[in-house]
């Protein structure tokens, strides 16, 4: 599971609104230890005050999910799901850290460090499929 997370190039981020509604988004992440990391980038945004980041503050409740999907081929198909406990990163080096490691995947973090907001999820519980 950990092997085909880390390759990934993409996956969809769930949070929970405050009203209790299911917010789900695609996004670029990094993995280290058991927590993931995910920032605010510099895609085209009405604001950097993303609802993603107001479901974190209101319940930490978060999920990620990475899957690999082929039309051709269902016998390659597969998903892993890790669920946690999301907190938006107020720490400096503990955001530093995880801009540094989201870099080392994604060229363009390189080029356009994101501005925006890291969010942390601590991964309690890890789930797949086959």
């Amino acid at each position: 599971m950990r092997e085909r997370v880390v390759a990934a190039r993409v996956a969809r981020l769930a949070t929970v609104t405050a009203e209790g509604r299911p917010h789900v988004v695609p996004c670029c992440f990094t993995l280290a230890a058991d927590t993931i990391y995910s920032a605010v980038d510099g895609k085209p945004k009405t604001t950097l005050a993303l609802r993603r980041l107001a479901n974190v503050e209101a319940n930490p409740a978060a999920s990620l999910l990475v899957d690999q999907y082929d039309d051709d081929d269902w016998s390659a198909l597969w998903w892993v799901r890790l669920d946690g406990d999301a907190r938006v990163v107020a720490d400096l080096p503990e955001r530093e850290s995880a801009l540094t490691l989201l870099a080392a995947k994604y060229p363009e973090y390189t080029r356009t460090p994101p501005p925006g907001d890291v969010i942390a999820i601590e991964v309690t519980a890890w789930r797949a499929w086959p």
